[in-house]
């Protein structure tokens, strides 16, 4: 099946900005980030069309995975 995959900020240097993906049935979001080499401690934040979700969710045909790393600064 295929997924939607955007990396944002600091993320972004280890694949492209937005690419599209394919995966095997019963993938969760951990496996997506071993699978591109992406450092699991620079991922903070998972969205999964548009929702928060944690690691071990099961990504289904078509849905797009936004992934941030740790949000820092401010006043």
């Amino acid at each position: 099946m295929i997924i939607t995959v955007k990396l944002f900020a600091t993320l972004r240097e280890y694949n492209k900005k937005e690419f599209q993906y394919e995966v095997k049935l019963g993938v969760t979001i951990k496996d997506v980030i071993l699978a591109l080499d992406l450092p699991i401690d620079d991922v903070a934040i998972m969205m999964v069309n548009g929702r928060s979700k944690k690691m071990e969710y099961e990504l289904m045909a078509d849905d797009v995975l936004a992934l941030f790393p740790p949000v820092g600064g401010g006043w």
